[in-house]
């Protein structure tokens, strides 16, 4: 009896073992944030740096409610942003107004998804000049406290933009493709942060992401050291083109600098 029962047990497991998968992917992890600390060097920390990415909003105000919610109870110094709010213009308004509220300054460079979109600039660059941080279209900015160069890349153009960092602060590069930090050359920086690739989104275990789009090479997920500095790639917050997340969670990444 108990050889039988066994045998029935297994046989359940198998059978409902894609329901709990479907389940998972489907219903739960799309939502379910989850707050990444990543500690760099080995001095005491001065300032904290949250980084999101892929957000890729279409009208699901309360999800993008809560990420800034949790954004904002982390009292971050700066929030940094590596591409695709939106897919569709109709949704930049709501998008924006939403990123209002984040209590910190927030500077971002676009991803494809917003070029796609041909959403209007002037939008973006307004609200995040509102929150005290900038749009950054191959330019750089340093930080209200003087303590940091943000400097963000467009990655629209093969000819890379030569942006000067700087000896008198910490400097913190943003694009939005993971690939093209092979193009960053001699130039070091304190910290380098990307997006796109979604962390794969599905990503089969002992096997890895089933897919990762263009523009990742190997720098699917995590922090990676190459030769121009530390580089993290977060997994978004978002999805594209299904609503649909398998051991990838979302993801706020939180640096304590």
């Amino acid at each position: 009896m108990r050889k039988f029962n066994r045998r029935r047990f297994l046989l359940a497991a198998l059978l409902s073992a894609p329901v709990l998968v479907a389940s998972d992917a489907r219903g739960l992890e799309p939502k379910w944030v989850k707050t990444r600390h990543v500690h760099l060097g080995n001095r005491k920390p001065t300032h904290r740096l949250v980084h999101l990415t892929d957000v890729h909003h279409k009208g699901d105000r309360a999800y993008l409610e809560a990420v800034v919610k949790k954004i904002n109870a982390l009292s971050p110094d700066i929030v940094c942003f590596t591409g695709d709010l939106i897919e569709e213009t109709r949704h930049l308004a709501e998008a924006l107004e939403l990123f209002a509220g984040i209590k910190s300054p927030v500077y971002g460079v676009p991803g494809n998804h917003d070029y796609w979109s041909k959403a209007p600039w002037s939008g973006i660059t307004q609200c995040l000049a509102g929150t005290g941080g900038a749009w950054l279209l191959d330019q750089q900015q340093v930080t209200g406290d003087g303590q940091f160069s943000i400097l963000g890349a467009t990655c629209r153009s093969s000819k890379w933009p030569r942006l000067q960092t700087k000896a008198t602060t910490r400097n913190i590069f943003l694009m939005h493709y993971p690939a093209w930090v092979k193009q960053l050359g001699g130039q070091k920086f304190d910290l380098i942060l990307a997006g796109h690739s979604h962390g794969g989104q599905v990503c089969i275990p002992f096997y890895g992401p089933i897919y990762v789009p263009f523009g990742v090479d190997e720098y699917v997920r995590g922090l990676f050291h190459t030769d121009a500095g530390p580089f993290y790639v977060n997994p978004g917050i978002g999805w594209f083109p299904a609503p649909i997340r398998f051991n990838c969670r979302p993801e706020i990444t939180v640096f304590d600098l």
